[in-house]
């Protein structure tokens, strides 16, 4: 046999790339949990197949190993203030868009669950690329904030409606479609937004605003949402990226973040030299017009995380099933199984809490008991799926040993990525404390929430004394030392009772491994016996 012939021969035992994958069948709890809400499974089958053709997943490679670059100013020294991104990321851009995940919930074109329909989407379309969907998410977000003012909502929403993505460097209105950011974030508060010292001066029908934003994301954005002191307290703010003459605002971006994964992503320093801008709800009332917005974008964490995990789970998978060692494939080998059975049942429980919290947001408004489920439950579950985002992809990189340690795949993009949704929109401690304020504001409704998530999980796992512990570290003055036993805790057991509304078979598994006597701090330490089998081919269809 010539060299040459052995090269070319059954590439020495690696893996085949992974790729054109229909991600939605592919993925069964994906597809159970599409079902359970009524969505239709050959429209966003077809969605799968997009993000999961090999095309679709080099754009995230090539917007990645191309990052945006910032001009701050031309040859001539005239003020330009643009980001420039690779094609890949605008070919990103328009296939999310022209899927509507930035704005389809707020249309109505998906009954009889639209919010349900997007969550699918969302999460197929963060397999292929993460960071692009920074600003799809934002301006899905924004809606939420701006319908505290109906008239400014009415003049912006058939811009944001559309399925046309639109990246040049226009006034808004002279646009086919527009995306919207946010800045909250400064360098003396960070988290503690009534620390902003941004200030906003009235003038008739606007404000103009100066001051800076520390973290203010998709600086290419039509418009953001920003808070700023005016006379009566922190206030939210619409600023567009040009004036009402068409001149451009005075937004001056001062560099573009160096961040550890999101490379694809523009991340920004910006200070404003009385920018011109629109009151967004009552003066003195930004936090209360804004959390809307977080609330939603908390809600895109935790479905973005629990795909981030799917498709390093997916890679993982495609791997041990094509690579032999041993004369076995790691598939078949014991110790291996064990492991990534134990992550595809974590996603099991991810794909069912992310989807019960989806169904909640989206009755909120009408059912009094689920309001208070996604006011409890919306900080929790970002905790419980995002902090557990970074181990299930580590986890996942190993199963491919060191070729998953190489920029030559993508498992070294997914680790980097994995950390941002659990730090974006409130790191851990402030979503523990956010679940300790918000049944400390509502008590009542959140010992509803609990006993129900109790009764619904009876099946599979006797809560009770899990419950009455919870209790008493609320009412006790350790709750703020303990919140993220709470929040976790809590998590949990939502996910336990998500996994019992869905019939699933691994409620009373996740439960003894997660809650039970002997929880387990790797995966691959629960024995999940005979179930190894049926995890593994419902995570990544045979």
């Amino acid at each position: 046999m010539s060299m040459s012939g052995y090269l070319e021969d059954a590439s020495f035992n690696q893996s085949p790339a992974f790729g054109d994958v229909d991600l939605l069948s592919a993925d069964r709890p994906l597809a159970d949990a599409a079902g359970r809400a009524g969505l239709d499974l050959a429209a966003l089958s077809a969605c799968g197949k997009d993000y999961g053709a090999a095309d679709t997943l080099d754009l995230g490679r090539l917007a990645n190993e191309n990052p945006p670059r910032l001009r701050t100013m031309d040859g001539k020294g005239n003020r330009l203030d643009r980001v420039e991104f690779h094609p890949a990321y605008h070919a990103l851009m328009q296939k999310s868009i022209g899927h509507g995940i930035h704005a389809s919930a707020h249309d109505g074109s998906d009954r009889p669950a639209p919010m349900s329909a997007r969550a699918v989407r969302l999460y197929l379309a963060t397999q292929a690329e993460s960071g692009h969907m920074c600003p799809i998410t934002m301006t899905h977000a924004c809606v939420g904030a701006l319908r505290s003012e109906p008239a400014l909502l009415d003049r912006w929403l058939p811009k944001i409606q559309t399925r046309i993505y639109d990246p040049r460097p226009l006034p808004w209105w002279e646009k086919n479609g527009v995306t919207l950011g946010m800045g909250m974030t400064e360098r003396q508060g960070g988290t503690d937004v009534r620390a902003n010292i941004t200030n906003a001066t009235t003038h008739g029908d606007h404000a103009e605003i100066s001051g800076h934003k520390w973290f203010m994301s998709a600086p290419m954005c039509d418009a953001f949402l920003v808070l700023a002191q005016a006379e009566g307290g922190l206030t939210c703010y619409l600023m567009p990226r040009h004036r009402p003459d068409g001149s451009q605002n005075a937004i001056r971006f001062q560099r573009l973040k160096d961040k550890l994964g999101n490379k694809s992503n523009a991340s920004s320093e910006v200070e404003f030299h009385g920018a011109w801008a629109e009151r967004v709800g009552p003066e003195g009332a930004g936090i209360r017009t804004i959390i809307e917005m977080v609330n939603l974008t908390r809600l895109d964490c935790a479905i973005a995380s629990a795909g981030q995990s799917r498709i390093a789970l997916s890679q993982a998978l495609h791997h041990i099933r094509n690579r032999s060692v041993f004369q076995r494939r790691l598939a078949d080998q014991p110790a291996m199984r064990a492991v990534a059975a134990d992550m595809a049942l974590e996603l099991e429980a991810q794909v069912a809490l992310v989807f019960r919290l989806v169904r909640a947001a989206e009755h909120a408004a009408h059912d009094p008991r689920e309001a208070a489920y996604a006011r409890l439950l919306t900080p929790a579950v970002k905790f419980l799926v995002c902090k557990s985002t970074p181990q299930l992809v580590t986890e996942a990189l190993e199963c491919l040993g060191g070729n998953g340690y190489t920029e030559d795949l993508p498992m070294a993009r997914y680790f980097r990525e994995s950390p941002l949704n659990a730090i974006w929109e409130g790191s851990g401690n402030v979503m523990a404390l956010d679940v300790l304020r918000a049944a400390g504001r509502h008590p009542e409704a959140a010992t509803d929430t609990l006993s129900r998530l109790v009764r619904t999980a009876d099946p599979a796992f006797r809560a009770g004394p899990l419950a009455q512990a919870l209790e008493r570290t609320l009412k006790s003055g350790e709750a703020e030392r303990r919140a993220r036993f709470v929040c976790e805790s809590l998590a949990k057991l939502a996910a336990v009772a998500a996994l019992v509304e869905a019939c699933s078979p691994f409620a009373a598994l996740y439960a003894e491994t997660r809650l039970g006597g002997s929880p387990y701090a790797q995966f691959g330490a629960a024995d999940l016996g005979g179930s190894e089998t049926a995890l593994m081919d419902r995570a990544l269809a045979a």
